[in-house]
């Protein structure tokens, strides 16, 4: 662990403990709730690409498919927001939107979507 010195000092120094602490044996990052977010999370898919929805209308799971019937067209990808009802007014032609909440709100976005039969 380093100890915060001040400007004038040259070096930082080092502190050490006699007794190991009971978190040095835990592997680091094991920790759900200390886990850092991941701006990659989410579906990568571009103007065109077809998606089906494997969770609930709720807790939306999307995976990339092949167009076809009874797949979404994804007609506009909206970064860095969370406003599903942007689609109404950028993509009129959208029948329902998805909404990724990352917690990094650079990586938010919304995916307007329109049905295929």
């Amino acid at each position: 662990m380093w100890r915060a010195t001040s400007a004038d000092d040259a070096s930082p120094t080092v502190v050490t403990s006699a007794e190991p602490s009971a978190a040095a044996t835990e592997e680091p990052g094991t920790d759900p709730s200390t886990a850092e977010p991941d701006p990659t999370e989410g579906i990568d898919v571009a103007v065109g690409d077809c998606v089906v929805n494997d969770g609930t209308d709720e807790e939306a799971e999307l995976r990339e498919v092949p167009c076809g019937p009874d797949t979404f067209e994804v007609l506009l990808r909206i970064p860095e927001t969370t406003d599903g009802q942007r689609c109404r007014t950028l993509s009129p032609r959208s029948t329902v939107n998805y909404v990724h909440d990352n917690p990094v709100d650079l990586f938010d976005y919304v995916l307007c979507l329109r049905k295929r039969s």
